[in-house]
């Protein structure tokens, strides 16, 4: 490549290395990477294409590693008849649709947990958007979710006996079976391996494990192996403990996580993806919780003391919101719960960018020599008000402009 070079003139420039926007930088990209980060005086670049964004902070592009492209939100369509009546082509121009929206408000990466039923049509997605087809955030992507036998959704006791509803997730029961459904994944093109560790399947609906210690253990070990990291959706403390035993990458919803499992996960250094924004969407659409008008539900309350449990045993942060249950291209919502509960912005957006940059191992996140360039343009200070991390301006992935000034 020998792209002509494109100079970025903020009015300030954040990362997580400044406690606060630096307003005497400019950058320089060439060839999908940041070639310098200078002082914008000196930084003539005569050669480049240059780019003035007055008025705006540049930060690194924003993250979410938590996400289901291929669904919308419950309230428009419950989850049950997505999965059941819903042709995988079609759930895939949704998604397509469900990228553009999530490039276009500065979430430059994605990591895509499982295509609830749309087989591997999230590979397909990630190509499409590799080879320029569509436009998309990078894409990090698991397939089939790995589930028990019997243990997902749709749950067989709300159809007919006789029927066999078309699972949202990949079934397995026994050492030799989850091994095989690792190997089946990568070969389809898994970046990543995700596991349900629990669910919803207790005699009266209660989540319980479900998987055993032996089982998850064989899985995570197929799974590195295979150079693939585990994500595990755990929602009851037994079963984030068996996952941190197993040494899983990262614990997914964690709501019931005790102060011991959260100070375990720190010392395994196993990251955290707290999804706070789908609790209250959830508790939006099925609990009568109204925004400003009731107070929190059980379940908000539950994932806010998860929240604050793990940030105060020194956990690994992450971006994660679950989003797919509320609407694509909303995914600030997640920085912003979290501001609310207690992160300053600055810890928020560096937990969207320098700190999600960590725990997916990627040369991203962060607005220094040699790092991919990914970055967005906010109006104002996003360390200052988080919200203005919701209304972006410009948007470069991989040193294209996509959104415009």
């Amino acid at each position: 490549m020998n792209d002509r070079a494109i100079l970025l003139r903020p009015a300030r420039v954040w990362t997580a290395e400044f406690d606060s926007p630096r307003s005497d930088l400019a950058v320089l990209v060439q060839d999908g990477r940041i070639v310098a980060v200078d002082s914008a005086e000196k930084r003539a670049a005569p050669d480049a294409r240059s780019i003035d964004l007055p008025g705006m902070t540049l930060i690194p592009g924003l993250m979410d590693l938590h996400s289901h492209l291929f669904l919308y939100p419950y309230d428009e369509t419950p989850w049950d008849a997505q999965v059941l009546k819903e042709s995988e082509a079609y759930r895939t121009a949704r998604a397509v649709k469900h990228a553009r929206q999530t490039l276009e408000a500065g979430f430059t990466l994605l990591r895509d947990l499982g295509t609830e039923g749309a087989g591997y049509a999230d590979v397909a997605l990630k190509r499409a958007i590799d080879e320029g087809h569509v436009p998309g955030p990078r894409l990090i992507v698991t397939t089939r979710a790995i589930v028990a036998a019997g243990s997902y959704a749709p749950m067989r006791k709300n159809y007919r006996p006789d029927c066999c509803p078309h699972q949202g997730a990949e079934e397995a029961s026994g050492a030799d079976e989850v091994v095989r459904a690792v190997r089946h994944q990568a070969a389809h093109g898994a970046d990543w391996i995700k596991l349900y560790a629990d669910y919803r399947v207790g005699p009266n609906g209660e989540t319980v494990p479900t998987f055993s210690q032996d089982e998850l253990n064989a899985l995570v070990a197929a799974a590195h192996d295979l150079g693939r990291p585990v994500a595990a959706h755990a929602m009851c403390d037994e079963a984030m403990k068996r996952c941190v035993h197993a040494g899983v990458d990262t614990i997914e919803h964690g709501y019931g996580g005790s102060r011991e499992t959260f100070a375990m996960m720190a010392e395994k250094k196993i990251a955290f993806l707290p999804t706070l924004t789908v609790a209250e969407a959830i508790s939006e659409y099925f609990y009568g919780y109204v925004p400003g008008k009731t107070p929190p539900t059980a379940r908000m309350e539950q994932a806010a003391n998860a929240f604050r449990l793990a940030r105060a045993q020194g956990v690994t942060i992450g971006c994660g919101s679950d989003v797919g249950p509320f609407a694509h291209g909303t995914n600030v919502r997640e920085l912003q719960w979290m501001v609310k509960l207690g992160m300053s912005p600055r810890e928020a957006l560096s937990a969207a960018t320098s700190v999600s940059a960590q725990i997916i191992r990627r040369d991203l996140g962060q607005i220094r020599p040699n790092y991919l360039a990914d970055l967005v343009a906010v109006p104002g200070d996003p360390t200052q008000d988080i919200g203005a991390a919701g209304r972006v301006s410009f948007v470069m992935k991989n040193g294209v402009v996509v959104r415009g000034p």
